[in-house]
Order: C-alpha cells, then sequence, then structure tokens
C-alpha cells in the first residue's frame, strides 16, 4: 500500500458486501416470489439495508412490523436477525405459512441461551437495546437474560448468582468493544464463563479487520451502508480508531460530498456485511470522477461459507421439481464457524 503522494488512490477492503447469511436472506425472499408469487410479506427488513429492502418491495414484497399486519393464512418470511418464540406463536396463531431466514450463526446464539437458561444461569446478551436480533435472542428467556449495551453499562448489572453467570452477544458488534465489555465484566464476576464459540460472526470479525489494516494509510474512509445496520455503524467507528483521519457512512454514491476529499490522497472503501456490491461500485465510478482513479484492493481474508435456503423453502421448490435451491453468490471464510 505505498504510492507517491501526489497520487490519489482507494484502497478497496476486502472483504466486504454481503456475508452468507445477508445472501441467503435475500435469495430466500427472491425465490418465494419466483415460487409462490406477489406478494410475499416479510416482518421487519430482510436485511438492513435501504437499497435491498426497496428492491425487494418493487418486486412484490411486502414488509410488516410485526405479524398481525399479514393476512390470516399468507405467507410471512422472518428476517435474518432472527425472532423470539412468542413471535412463532403469533404466527402460528394467525395460521401464516412461515420461512424462517434466520442467519444460521444468529439460530446458534438463540440456542445458547436455551441451553444455559435450562442450566440456570444468567446471561449478559451483548448488544443494542431494541436491535431486532437482540430482541429475538432475548425472548428465548427473557427472565434470565440482560442486555448490557456497553462498557460502560456494566457497573449496573446485577445478578442472582455470581458463580451462575455467562455472556453471549449481539453477532455484529465492534469485536473490540465486546472484548472490553466482557474485560469489565469478568473484573467484577470473576466466575463469568464464556459461549462455546464466538458469537460475532466471521463477517462481521473479518470486514472490521480489514478496515483496520487500511485506516492508518487513508485520509478518509467511506462506508457503504445503511443506518440501522449496526455492522456498518461499528465499521466507521473501527476506521477512526484505526487512524483514519476522517469516516463516513453513506447508503447511496450520491451522498459523497466532495467537501470531504479535499486535499485528501488516499481514500479508503468499504461496505456493510448487507450491501451489495452494485452500490460499491457506484461509489468507486464517483470516486473516479472526483480524482480518485486508482484503485488498490487491499485483502485480509478470503471467505467461502454458504448456508442453504431455509428448509421451508427448500420443501416446496423440492415438491414442485425445482432445481435445488443454492444461494446466488459463494460467500468465503477463514475462521473456524460451524453452521448450526
Amino acid at each position: 500500500m505505498t504510492a507517491p503522494e501526489t497520487t490519489k488512490r482507494v484502497l478497496l477492503a476486502a472483504p466486504r458486501g454481503y456475508c452468507a447469511g445477508v445472501d441467503r436472506a435475500v435469495v430466500a425472499v427472491e425465490k418465494a416470489l419466483e415460487h409462490y408469487g406477489a406478494p410475499v410479506y416479510v416482518r421487519k427488513e430482510i436485511v438492513h439495508n435501504k437499497y435491498v429492502v426497496e428492491t425487494l418491495a418493487a418486486r412484490g414484497a411486502i414488509f410488516v412490523h410485526e405479524t398481525d399486519e399479514v393476512p390470516e393464512g399468507a405467507r410471512v418470511v422472518f428476517s435474518a436477525h432472527g425472532v423470539s418464540p412468542a413471535v412463532h406463536a403469533a404466527a402460528a396463531a394467525r395460521s401464516l405459512q412461515t420461512i424462517d431466514a434466520t442467519c444460521p450463526l444468529v439460530t446458534k446464539v438463540h440456542k445458547e441461551a436455551v441451553r444455559f437458561a435450562g442450566e440456570d444461569f444468567d446471561i449478559l446478551l451483548i448488544g443494542h437495546d431494541g436491535h431486532e436480533e437482540v430482541e429475538g435472542t432475548q425472548g428465548e428467556a427473557p427472565d434470565r437474560i440482560q442486555v448490557v449495551n456497553s462498557p460502560a453499562a456494566v457497573d449496573s448489572v446485577e445478578v442472582r448468582d455470581p458463580e451462575r453467570v455467562v455472556w453471549i452477544s449481539q453477532t455484529t458488534l465492534s469485536v473490540d468493544e465486546t472484548m472490553e465489555t466482557v474485560r469489565r465484566l469478568r473484573e467484577k464476576f470473576p466466575a463469568l464463563q464464556d459461549p462455546p464459540s464466538d458469537d460475532i460472526c466471521y463477517a462481521t470479525q473479518n470486514r472490521q479487520v480489514a478496515v483496520k489494516k487500511i485506516a492508518p494509510h487513508c485520509d478518509v474512509v467511506i462506508t457503504v451502508g445503511s443506518a440501522n445496520s449496526s455492522n456498518s455503524v461499528r465499521l466507521v467507528e473501527v476506521a477512526l480508531e484505526s487512524g483514519a483521519r476522517a469516516s463516513y457512512r453513506i447508503d447511496v454514491a450520491a451522498e459523497l460530498d466532495p467537501a470531504w476529499f479535499d486535499g485528501a490522497t488516499t481514500v479508503g472503501v468499504t461496505s456493510g456485511a448487507s450491501v451489495p456490491e452494485i452500490l460499491v461500485r457506484d461509489v468507486l465510478d464517483a470516486l473516479a470522477g472526483l480524482g480518485f482513479g486508482e484503485v488498490e484492493e487491499v485483502r485480509t481474508a478470503t471467505e467461502d461459507l454458504m448456508f442453504s435456503l431455509p428448509r421451508e423453502l427448500r420443501a416446496d421448490l423440492k415438491a414442485a421439481g425445482a432445481a435445488p435451491a443454492r444461494p446466488r453468490r459463494e460467500s468465503r471464510r477463514t475462521l473456524d464457524v460451524t453452521p448450526v
């Protein structure tokens, strides 16, 4: 990553963009629309990306906040962020035909919560109150789980038995901040137990590592991703913490402000795990128009993880004699993540 200071260039982080869980969820809605026809209802945003949601809506997906907005007996897709048992029960009460597109890595955290609650642990869920993934996980054992929003929140945490306490986490957090929260929790509760494997997903970790690699060399880092995308917001923060002089998040290239690049020679570009590559390409084209035509991809990992589509959808496609349902793109992995 060396270049004359007068050369305007882009350092393009890799990995970036779609992870296996996002790809699975988006393709699930696309396949459902192809197979069943419109409309197909989706509870919440299938993934946290404005462009993706608008594109699917244009094809006939109807996004709702809760299952009681779905006509009785209709088909509804649950988003990649997961839902609580109460949501499943509400859907069953309305005789809804469900397609569960929960990311398997989120499902893994749900199963951990159920297991630890069954063993009568107090469960400290590191995550952000109000995030859909956190609501779904907490709903697995609401009387045993309390959310810890940040390292600063540790002081207010109380448990029934300091000898029986375990932590789990939202999958899309900052790795560094999560580990700092765990460190403070362990100072307060020395017997704190760890989950059996990392809860922060491979894609979140890989994208943060890539940004850490390029940020010290960048005057500005641009993260493509929506405001409600936790992992995209974290990338903006990681860039600043890792040495970038400025860091911004945008949904689309039209939101770039030329003033951000005054005096800049190196711009970093990355994207959150729910962002299609077309949006990154649009940003690169816009940056080229501002004189940043030289693009160097900086890869820190190669990912090869792929998830099958939701079982309900696979079964219907198989019964109809459709071709085997596979996600559209090949995701790649380097961390040891076992699909649930």
